[in-house]
This record gives C-alpha cells, structure tokens and sequence, in this order.
C-alpha cells in the first residue's frame, strides 16, 4: 500500500517543503496570533486549578485566636484582615515586601522545608511602641539599624504567640509542630526557595486604630502539597461535628436516667384457647417449677435471675447479665431466606 491512499498531493508538498527549510518561515506565519502561546510542561508556573477551601478555613481560625491572643498580649483590641491567598513565584513575592522587615524562618513539621512568617516594621514599631505606653501616632525609621536586644525579645513573644495560634488552627486537619529556625531582616539572607518556585501566600492586616501592618506567611508550595487533597477538599467545618458530639454525650446522659420496667416472669404454660376457655374457678394449672428465670425490659431478656425471698419479700438474685451483639446482616443469605 502506497503513501498516496494516506495523504494528498498538498499534504505531501508541506512536508517535503519542511525537510528542506523551505515552508518553516511560512509555518510561523501561518499560526494565528491570538489565542495561541507556546507552553512549557516543565515549567513551574503549573495552575493550580482548585481553590484551597481547608486553607482558607484555617486562614479564618487562625485570625480568630490571633485577634484573642493580641487583646491578652497588648490589652488592645485588633482588626484582623484575612486577605485571599496568592499562588506567586517566590521572586515576586520578596519584591513587594517592605525593606527591612522581620523575617521568621520556621520548620512545620512533619512538613518538609521552610515557611517564612514576616512582620511589616510599621506592625512590629507599633506594638513595640503600644506596649511601652505609646500610641503607636509617631512613625520609627528603621532605615540603617537592626533591631535592638529588646525590640528582638518582643518580636519572638509576638512570633510564639503567632506559631502557636497557627499551629492550634490547623490541628482539626493536619497537625504541625513549629520549630523556629532564624530570623533576618533581608530577602537576600532568608531565602527559603528558588526565585522560580511557586509559593503560597496570606496576608493578614493587623490594625489598631488607624495604623497597623500586615503579617505575611509564606508556604513553599512544595511544602503543602503533599497535603494538597487536605486543603482542596469541600469546605467542612468541624463545629458542627463538635456540636454533634456534644448533643451525643447529653442524649447518653438522659438515657441512662430514663426509668424502665423490670419484668420477671416465673413461669409460662402453653395451652389451647378451647382450654382456657373451659377453666373454672378453683381449677389447678400443673407447672414445672424453674430453676432460674429472665427478667425482661420492654420484652428483651436482659438477665437470668436465682428467685427467692429477702426479709421477707421475692427477690431475685443476679446469676447472669446477657449481653448482645449487633447482627451483621451483610451475612445474610437471600437465596436461603427465600429457600425457607
């Protein structure tokens, strides 16, 4: 079979047209300008198509213990913003943060690699400045300086606080135990990933008063993405399930102070309804005398009892307490409930 019964005369003119260089300068031509963009596969700007609802959920916790933790730690009602979460590379990420600010390293384990908790110097000056006396209404210039023995202690109080908070908000879907690493001022010193690499950021703006600053954490997104499933999943929030087992616990409470009636039956007799109906007064029922009897709640046979008499009244002493197991009706047969 020759090439001609699978490509026309036109179709084999471009391709001989092609190995000799011929048609690649009208190929380009050819090719519509818009719409159209070469991709690279192994680039690392991947998309990342579905939204981290978990991680928003956590961003909202973590604000909401933040915001607690900030009025016991400065006794100052904060304005917390959760901002939405930004997938960038790490280069523009570094490019719009302030000069010089307070860089956190920290390890969150078992995840691996490095996260970055940042500090804008307008927030750290005006906690500083609050928790002195101040009002935080007179700007510090940072420009040229590190951070004092003293700004640094304050600054790693805030950071634990921070961590700690961050940690108790993601507990409910994976737990992650902090280790700080180090601190710097400089992009350039607290690096923690490749200017290419894609990272995951939120921002929190952090206001008392008019002023205040953001707080910024960097997730390297190789870093989550071993829990990716965890934080793309459908929104769930957990306080329904603890509302649920709270509603539990109470439900049990009541039940085991429900009153029920204790029934012990001494003996039965089988007869025919033509007999009952032939009894007469001062008739005499013959019966086996039992050695052990049941005692029944609500028709179900719950204990075997040894009757008898305690100062002078029938009781019945407790030989046996029957326990039951759930019937596992995967087990059932049709074929043989139907053969009966």
């Amino acid at each position: 079979m020759s090439y001609q019964s699978f490509l026309s005369q036109d179709e084999v003119d471009a391709l001989l047209a092609g190995v000799t260089g011929e048609g690649a300068e009208n190929t380009s031509k050819e090719l519509p300008s818009s719409g159209v963009r070469p991709y690279d596969l192994a680039s690392p700007e991947r998309v990342i198509r579905h939204r981290m609802q978990t991680l928003e959920l956590i961003n909202e916790r973590f604000a909401r213990r933040l915001r607690s933790t900030m009025l016991s730690f400065m006794r100052r009602n904060a304005d917390i913003t959760v901002g939405t979460i930004k997938v960038q590379k790490y280069s523009d990420f570094e490019r719009n943060l302030p000069v010089p600010s307070n860089l956190n390293m920290v390890n969150l384990k078992p995840l691996r690699g490095i996260s970055l908790f940042t500090f804008d110097p307008s927030l750290v000056f005006l906690i500083i400045d609050s928790l002195f006396g101040g009002h935080g209404r007179y700007s510090t210039r940072v420009e040229g300086r590190d951070f004092t023995i003293t700004e640094q202690r304050i600054i790693q109080r805030l950071l634990t606080h921070t961590l700690e908070n961050y940690c108790e908000a993601w507990e409910n879907v994976y737990k992650l135990e902090y280790e700080y690493v180090r601190s710097e001022m400089h992009t350039k010193f607290a690096s923690i990933s490749s200017g290419n690499d894609l990272v995951v950021v939120t921002s929190f703006n952090i206001e008392f008063g008019a002023q205040g600053g953001n707080l910024n954490i960097c997730l390297p997104y190789s870093m989550i993405e071993p829990v990716r499933d965890l934080l793309t999943r459908p929104l769930q929030d957990t306080s329904s399930s603890a509302i649920d087992q709270r509603w539990t616990q109470q439900l049990t409470r009541q039940v085991r102070s429900a009153d029920v009636e204790l029934v012990a039956d001494f003996q039965k007799i089988h007869t025919s309804i033509s007999s009952l109906m032939q009894l007469q007064v001062g008739d005499v029922l013959p019966i086996d005398i039992p050695e052990r009897i049941f005692a029944h709640v609500d028709g179900v046979p719950i204990m075997e009892c040894q009757y008898g008499t305690s100062n002078g009244h029938m009781a019945l002493r407790v030989q046996k307490v029957l326990t039951y197991t759930e019937p596992d009706f995967r087990k059932v047969n049709l074929h043989d409930r139907t053969s009966e």
